[in-house]
């Protein structure tokens, strides 16, 4: 796991809400494709359930819509080695996944909005595009 690192980059440009539902949907997306970064679940002291969190830190970096639509593009020579969500404008104005599909589908290149990216793997890799991010606050 310490050979591995992953990232969340998110426009700060965005407002607050947009900005914690933006991480929450990389942070699933991720979870989903690396389920071994969740780890088991707990007991508390009362013998109650905790369900299992994240083992490894998941920080939130700053970029902005130029910075993610340029990285997106860099990123994409590097995958599937690297994973690699992003998450798109169409998300905010479709209703449904299949509408989201459609319009994701229909819309080019040069008109998607990055609202974040989520990176997860070889911490070289990763830090290369990342390293020098600060962190959302």
């Amino acid at each position: 796991m310490s050979e591995r690192k992953c990232v969340l980059i998110i426009d700060e440009n965005l407002p607050l809400g947009m900005v914690a539902n933006t991480a929450a949907v990389l942070a699933m997306s991720i979870g989903k494709l690396c389920p071994d970064m969740v780890g088991r679940d707990l007991f508390d002291a009362a013998g109650k359930v905790r369900r299992g969190i994240t083992t490894m830190a998941l920080p939130a970096l700053k970029g902005n819509a130029d910075l993610l639509r340029d990285l997106r593009e860099k990123l994409q020579e590097y995958e599937p080695d690297l994973i690699v969500v992003d998450l798109v404008g169409a998300t905010r104005t479709t209703r449904s996944y299949e509408e989201y599909a459609e319009v994701l589908a229909e819309t080019p290149e040069e008109k998607q909005q990055y609202l974040g990216i989520a990176l997860c793997g070889d911490k070289k890799v990763v830090n290369k595009f990342s390293g020098n991010l600060p962190l959302l606050r």
